[in-house]
């Protein structure tokens, strides 16, 4: 039977995240369940109300089995309490409903317990069942005009204003004050300004002095750092000691000692064990830390790399880094994550896939019985990653159709379902690592015999929780296997020694022949290598960088080219742009350029570079006008012309 479970503060969030990922794991049986014993075990903090029709007093008045509906009844206020069990009432004008709701009043009379009245709410407006009964057919699979199809046989189930409520239970106005009684009790602050790591032990000889656990892991850290680079040549003098002080002052300052410590232990057993470790990627290898604890074999002096956009000393957020493993030895490394850390303290991490919009048109098309031809010519008009509106805005073929009377219905639906979640998957890499189990943090779910979380990475990082993209790569184990077979006929073969100028290689590159190799393999990329004929290796990498959307869109691609062969000629907008865009031919193709533009042109502090980069990266647009003020507002104060600096904004 259903229940109603109300947080009323911090404890009852505890208590009804553990109760849900029990009601998952230990309870499942076609749905989550709990039973009386949790109930007892986990009531503190939380106001229960009976429930829906679906409910076992509910359903029972209903039946009119009101000796079992006054036993559970009994059974409930025992266990809880009259002050946080309430007789639940409600009316949709179903007929059922209005059965049960003269058995539920004799309830509240016999055991003495207090109704509260409420609404079932499955879309927000009156006028939305029609979408909600469309989202019904897309999510069973069934059309708007088959008759034996699944609908709720009420249009009542939107969020409903005081005064319609209040005429709905005229006979018991007591229900509607204590609902609102129970609202003002409920108050839970989450907080997200903690960061919660797993525990990370260090030798003995580091805690002298009753030293504090972080103390210790942080002077553990140093020592690892200084005598890893001590023993590379000429990577532990002037701007590497000057870099690494200033990155481990950070991570200090932040608390993040434990997190390199046990990103690096875990690399560490998967190298010692033979498990082939990718170099290294994304923004965790901007930093010398992970360089020196070889986390990463990329180090980020040579390159120009930038720490801030892996680690932003200005926001305390948790860092986040890519690390590949060959796809035969991943889940080894998770297990020994797992053996380490405790088996209930790892969890995989849910996704959740949403309706976009050419999915919702298709969709929506469908269930109202439109051809696949007929939606064809609507979804052909919306380019990827656009919105409806933003479709709707651009395309005036779009706005014709839309006008047309076989297409009025399906663009009046489609943009109330756009955006909804469509279904839950176990993300392919993500792995939550906790220092208590995890369902003490957040609620679990099991997706395929796969416990997960039921929170998506975001609201994970939000938490301040320690998640981990264990990645796996088929090309690790091509890598691997190649190395082994080399190894049989030149037994001193290190590929970690493969010079980066070696001309065969480039050679090859230029004839287009990138079959197997990672990121340079498909098509259109194979095209872009012949056509740029890579010389260099940075040439390499800013073509991975380039192939994307945007940048294919925008004709950077061939100023790219162009400019490389001497066909265009490089220019700077400003004179101190061109020692930050010399490598790129004048193009701005790194966010640790825009990081560096904003810096050099602008004064941003590396802090605040970081969150523009972060705000054009994910297409933030009321963040990015705010900067684009900051950014124009530093250069005229650098005496670089507005209209120049807004240039500059627009090409970044």
């Amino acid at each position: 039977g259903h229940i109603t479970a109300l947080v009323e503060n911090n404890r009852g969030y505890e208590n009804l995240v553990e109760m849900l990922s029990l009601a998952n794991t230990e309870g499942f049986y076609k749905h989550p369940r709990i039973d009386f014993e949790l109930l007892e075990k986990y009531k503190e903090g939380i106001i229960f109300l009976s429930g829906c029709l679906h409910s076992l007093i509910a359903h029972n008045c209903y039946k009119g089995e009101m000796e079992k509906a006054l036993e559970y009844a009994g059974r409930f206020k025992d266990i809880l309490g009259p002050e946080n069990f309430y007789i639940e009432v409600m009316d949709h004008g179903i007929e059922e409903e209005r059965l049960a709701l003269k058995g539920l009043r004799e309830v509240a009379q016999k055991t003495g317990l207090s109704l509260a009245a409420t609404n079932d709410c499955h879309y927000e407006k009156k006028e939305d069942w029609f979408a909600h009964d469309v989202h019904i057919c897309i999510s069973t699979n069934s059309l708007l005009s088959d008759e034996k199809r699944m609908r709720m046989n009420t249009r009542e189930l939107y969020f409903k204003s005081p005064q319609e409520m209040a005429s709905l239970f005229s006979w018991a106005p007591e229900s509607l004050s204590n609902t609102v009684k129970i609202a003002q009790r409920c108050y839970v602050e989450i907080k997200k300004d903690k960061i919660y790591l797993p525990d990370f032990s260090v030798p003995e000889a580091y805690y002298k002095d009753n030293t504090e656990k972080k103390d210790a892991q942080f002077a553990y850290l140093k020592d690892l750092c200084v005598k890893n680079l001590q023993s590379r040549p000429g990577k532990f003098s002037g701007v590497y000691r000057e870099r690494l002080d200033f990155e481990l002052s950070v991570i200090k300052k932040m608390g993040f000692a434990s997190y390199f410590l046990i990103v690096s232990d875990f690399i560490k057993y998967a190298r010692d064990h033979g498990i082939p470790v990718g170099p290294g990627r994304g923004s965790g290898a901007g930093s010398l830390v992970a360089y020196a604890l070889e986390i990463t074999k990329v180090d980020p002096i040579e390159h120009d790399l930038l720490f801030e956009r892996f680690l932003n000393p200005d926001r305390a957020s948790m860092p986040d880094l890519d690390i590949d493993f060959s796809d035969t030895g991943r889940e080894k490394v998770i297990e020994y994550v797992k053996r380490k850390y405790g088996e209930s303290n790892v969890a995989n991490i849910i996704t959740y896939g949403s309706i976009m919009a050419k999915t919702a048109i298709k969709d929506v098309g469908r269930v109202m019985g439109l051809s696949a031809t007929q939606t064809l010519a609507l979804t052909k008009l919306i380019p990827n990653g656009y919105t409806l509106a933003q479709a709707i805005e651009e395309s005036q073929e779009l706005k014709r159709l839309k006008e047309k009377p076989e297409y009025e219905k399906v663009f009046e639906v489609a943009p109330k379902i756009e955006g909804l979640r469509r279904h839950t998957g176990v993300h392919a890499a993500g792995v939550l690592i906790t220092a208590m189990p995890v369902m003490k943090y957040v609620p679990l779910a099991v997706r395929d015999e796969v416990i997960t979380t039921q929170y998506d990475g975001n609201i994970l990082t939000e938490l301040g929780l320690l998640k981990v993209d264990f990645l796996g790569l088929r090309t690790l184990s091509v890598i691997d296997e190649a190395i082994k077979e080399i190894k049989e006929k030149e037994p001193s073969f290190d590929i970690d020694k493969i010079p980066f100028d070696d001309k065969k290689t480039f050679e090859l590159l230029c004839r287009g022949e990138t079959v197997g190799v990672f990121q340079l393999e498909s098509e259109g990329m194979r095209r872009l290598v012949k056509n740029l004929k890579p010389s260099v290796f940075p040439d390499i990498s800013a073509l991975v960088a380039l192939y994307r959307p945007g940048p294919l869109q925008s004709g950077m691609v061939e100023h790219f080219v162009n400019r490389k062969h001497g066909k265009e000629k490089i220019v700077y907008d400003h004179p101190m742009l061109e020692p930050i865009l010399k490598d790129t031919y004048g193009n701005i193709v790194y966010q640790e350029q825009v990081m560096e533009i904003a810096k050099k042109l602008a004064g941003f502090t590396p802090g605040e570079a970081d969150k523009l980069r972060k705000a054009m990266g994910k297409k933030i647009m009321d963040v990015m006008e705010k900067e684009r003020e900051h950014f124009v507002k530093g250069c005229v104060a650098n005496d670089i012309p507005k209209k120049t600096a807004d240039k500059i904004f627009g090409a970044m």
